[in-house]
């Protein structure tokens, strides 16, 4: 029995909690600096000033990514974010490394389903270069087979080394999505096939270019020690004279929630317990129910002290772990159908029934009774703690303010999310269960080790006796 004492001080972290939520709510919230400045040839600026520390983030974000890459063309989007880095007539392979690595700075870049960023962090005397370097390569490319067939090579290292040769190969966040969507826009592997890599030619990549990256289809943002009107001023001096391109229409990839679970089971060579991956529709972005779902989430597998991790993990005693999702990206950063995806390892003499029957039990404790005000000031607190820490960084901070503007529309939308989440009530949390982790909504995937799989099999017709 827990004794009184720890009882009390149990009690006192709750009021603790919900004084720090109540806290957050009040007009002492930081407010994210914002400004905004699109250029007459449709590139848009967001700079975001903090004088303490002579640093600066940047990010460039284009609105395209996996889910618009050409058909026949899997993994286009991922490989040509390599392309990005490798030169320009005007700066040829390896200038973008050495320049920026020499003024003391770093930079990286990734794909996801609706955008691809480039990203940089450099003392901000290193900024006019970083500027001038990615105005170049928004203009053209290095455009030679050499390049091309380099880069293909890399990217099919890259899917031998995270996918081929790795346990679970990533089926929690590619393979269930090739299941649980409809389109092919969404369902495609977007890491890439080597049959579709290699196809990909000199003319695939020259289109690419020409139809997404231009400054119509981009966002620049900068963070850190400049000020909204020099931010303003270097966008146009390095970008200001590069025209706008034709970008071809999007086209329309929303799904409605799915009315029937789909169930897999897949082998794996080299895990050795089992896994299970639990996939469920989202809300659209920007609708009533998002915040709500992204709350839920937290609820439920946010941490140790998450209903999965205490429940299955701890209570039960089913898995060695619980982790959750948002495809590639986060509750907040998509522009098209997305799944919230609960991972877990479990233990090979437990079947996977039993993990999708606590899961549900769990889930219908919530949307039956809902969440104590004690739980939800405590889940929000924390969320609202990694939203702001994951801001601190200028680099981060760049980055998400370019997204949010490239996805929403709106990079002020940065401290609208805060206030979305403080308006979560049960009655919301519950409403999320109810509407989108049903079993309907839901993709399940599970991976066995392939001797373990083995024995299932040897073992099935015995138990029907």
């Amino acid at each position: 029995m827990r004794s009184p004492r720890w009882a009390a001080v149990g009690v006192g972290l709750l009021f603790g909690l919900a004084a720090l939520s109540a806290m957050a709510a009040s007009t002492d919230r930081w407010q994210v600096p914002v400004a905004v400045q699109k250029l007459d040839n449709g590139l848009t600026v967001v700079v975001s000033e903090d004088r303490s520390a002579p640093v600066v983030g940047v990010s460039m974000v284009y609105h395209v990514g996996m889910r618009l890459e050409p058909r026949g063309r899997t993994g286009f989007a991922h490989l040509f974010e390599h392309l990005m880095f490798q030169g320009t007539p005007a700066a040829p392979k390896g200038v973008f490394d050495s320049v920026i690595s020499g003024g003391g700075g770093r930079i990286n870049g990734s794909t996801r389903a609706d955008f691809t960023n480039y990203i940089a962090t450099a003392p901000v005397s290193a900024l006019e270069p970083i500027l001038w370097l990615e105005a170049d390569r928004m203009q053209t490319l290095d455009f030679s087979p050499g390049n091309l067939k380099n880069q293909q090579d890399v990217v099919k290292e890259e899917i031998r080394v995270n996918v081929q040769n790795q346990p679970y190969g990533g089926f929690m966040w590619i393979d269930i999505g090739t299941k649980a969507f409809d389109k092919w826009e969404n369902n495609h592997d977007g890491y890439g096939s080597f049959e579709d890599l290699e196809a990909a030619s000199l003319a695939d990549v020259e289109a690419f270019h020409r139809d997404y990256y231009g400054p119509n289809n981009a966002v620049l943002a900068i963070a850190g020690d400049i000020s909204p009107a020099e931010g303003f001023a270097l966008a146009q001096k390095y970008f200001g004279h590069i025209p706008a391109r034709a970008v071809p229409a999007r086209t329309d990839v929303s799904e409605d929630l799915n009315t029937a679970e789909r169930r897999f089971t897949q082998p794996d060579r080299l895990a050795q317990v089992p896994a299970i991956a639990v996939a469920w529709k989202m809300p659209d972005r920007g609708s009533a129910d998002q915040a709500p779902m992204a709350v839920l989430g937290d609820i439920l597998t946010g941490g140790d002290a998450s209903r999965f991790y205490q429940g299955i993990v701890k209570g039960r005693e089913l898995a060695l772990n619980v982790d959750s999702l948002y495809g590639l990206t986060s509750a907040w950063e998509y522009d098209g159908p997305t799944l919230f995806t609960v991972f877990s390892l479990y233990k090979p003499n437990v079947a996977p029934e039993q993990m999708l029957a606590a899961m549900d039990e769990e889930i219908a404790k919530v949307a039956s009774e809902g969440v104590s005000a004690e739980e939800l000031a405590r889940v929000k607190t924390r969320m609202l703690a990694d939203w702001y820490n994951g801001l601190e960084m200028f680099l981060s901070r760049a980055d998400a303010l370019a997204k949010l503007q490239v996805l929403w529309g709106d990079a002020n939308v940065v401290n609208e999310i805060p206030r979305r989440i403080e308006a979560v009530t049960s009655a919301d949390v519950q409403r999320a269960a109810r509407t989108y982790l049903t079993g309907e909504n839901r993709t399940v995937i599970d991976r066995v080790p392939e001797a373990l799989l083995q024995a299932r099999a040897s073992a099935a017709p015995a138990a029907g006796n």
